[in-house]
């Protein structure tokens, strides 16, 4: 529920918003549904067993084990939550090409799509 809270704001409490998941016992719990509600956030879940559902997060995962985690490990939980945070805010979502955005990373190509969408809306 932290994490959806802080993307609601960091997105200046969007309207219309749909959160997709898979059927995991966090995302069918009473807060987190409750959270959804209060931010008038409509819940959409996968069928169970539908193993595509995860690929994103599997990709992420990979990604940050890959490039960012030391072979070692972290010394401690404050050190691994800070550094993995640094990675997730600004590596992964600033700087980090990612392919399937034609090689921007996620916070530039969601600024581009969010100007193309309110160019085209405004001639509507």
């Amino acid at each position: 529920a932290k994490a959806l809270s802080i993307a609601y704001e960091l997105r200046g409490k969007p309207s219309n918003v749909m959160f997709h998941s898979d059927q995991g016992c966090h995302y069918t719990s009473l807060k987190f549904r409750q959270k959804l509600w209060q931010y008038q956030i409509t819940q959409s879940m996968s069928r169970r067993g539908n193993c595509w559902d995860n690929s994103p997060m599997e990709r992420f995962f990979r990604s940050l084990k890959s490039e960012w985690i030391p072979k070692n490990g972290y010394k401690s939980f404050a050190e691994a939550k800070h550094s993995i945070t640094k990675y997730i805010i600004g590596y992964f979502s600033n700087i980090r090409p990612h392919q399937h955005n034609d090689g921007l990373p996620p916070n530039l190509a969601e600024q581009q799509y969010w100007l193309e969408y309110k160019t085209v809306a405004s001639f509507t």
